[in-house]
């Protein structure tokens, strides 16, 4: 055995892992994708004749410790899916449309099976929205992680014409909030979840809580919901939208007003969708306030859409979203009503 491998790397297990990576991410290219997956860069040569301005739109971010319950469940696809999405949505919130993703894999010891696991979900997720799948890092530090544990983060860049970057400053009194569901957690609140479930609670991943049918960690590992697809549509109706807001950490409280101008509030009803029943037992075992429950999770709507009130009822109706609440006088803050 070598010395590196001694110290806990080992580079054969790596270069034999990597040399099956390119028929996994052929799967999620485009036509302006250059050259082959492995170099120092990725190539990617952009068109723009649909967009007047192009601007291109980045943003990077990991799925947090989610990671631990995949780990536990042994399920890695999944997390892949997840951090695409997140990205994706974020990205959303410009009006941008994704073009290409990258990755990176930090972990202890390299696990040739999670790690083709995690790839595939990534790629699925790129190839099913059209993303191309650019390339991405693997580092083998052990010290820096413990055991089978590993670290995932996305960087995605898109593109949106000038003209439709969003938000508007066309906001006004009056402008409906409607919200889209998430499919659960997402990507957020896993470390509260896995306190009040895990420890507090006793409970197994095969456990099943009320209101549930699926086990305890099938629940916590849905993917993260891309809304995509409920983005096209509108653009294909030109049904317009004043703003967007991704509902990550921080909740409703602290990702709306990322998006509204000084001189408005957004007036939220909680009682106009009904909160998921994992939400409802988190809270209630692990008794978490109304405030501090509302900043750590998404309560069910993982994003908010703010359109004028000519528009708002029939993009609701067309993406199968519900109106939440509206702009009122404020000053920038989230009002939960």
């Amino acid at each position: 055995m070598d010395r590196y491998s001694q110290a806990g790397v080992d580079l054969d297990l790596a270069a034999t892992v990597k040399a099956g990576l390119r028929g996994i991410v052929q799967k999620s290219t485009r036509p302006e994708v250059l050259g082959a997956i492995g170099g120092f860069g990725g190539l990617f040569r952009p068109t723009f004749s649909a967009y007047r301005e192009p601007v291109l739109v980045a943003s990077i971010d990991g799925v947090g410790t989610k990671l631990k319950v995949a780990a536990l469940a042994n399920r890695h696809q999944g997390v892949g899916e997840d951090l695409v999405h997140h990205c994706v949505n974020d990205i959303l919130t410009t009006g941008g449309e994704p073009l290409f993703f990258l990755d990176y894999v930090g972990t202890s010891r390299l696990d040739p099976d999670s790690f083709r696991d995690i790839l595939h979900g990534m790629s699925r997720a790129c190839r099913r929205i059209g993303c191309a799948l650019l390339g991405g890092e693997t580092a083998q530090m052990p010290g820096m992680y413990h055991d089978d544990e590993y670290d995932l983060v996305g960087a995605i860049v898109g593109v949106v014409d000038r003209r439709a970057l969003l938000p508007r400053e066309e906001m006004e009194e009056g402008d409906l909030l409607i919200g889209l569901r998430s499919s659960g957690l997402h990507t957020n609140g896993y470390s509260l979840a896995r306190k009040v479930l895990f420890e507090e609670g006793n409970l197994s991943l095969a456990a099943r809580i009320p209101g549930c049918r699926l086990s305890l960690a099938e629940e916590l590992l849905r993917v993260h919901r891309c809304y995509l697809p409920e983005l096209r549509r509108l653009r294909r109706l030109r049904l317009p939208l004043q703003g967007i807001a991704h509902i990550t950490g921080g909740g409703l409280p602290e990702n709306l007003p990322r998006i509204l101008p000084k001189r408005l509030d957004a007036r939220i009803e909680i009682k106009s969708w009904r909160i998921p029943p994992l939400f409802r037992f988190l809270t209630k075992v692990g008794q978490i306030s109304q405030e501090e429950s509302y900043r750590v999770f998404n309560m069910g709507i993982g994003m908010v859409l703010v359109a004028s009130a000519v528009h708002g009822e029939k993009i609701a109706h067309a993406i199968n979203g519900r109106i939440i609440g509206r702009l009122v006088p404020g000053k920038g803050r989230v009002l939960l009503c």
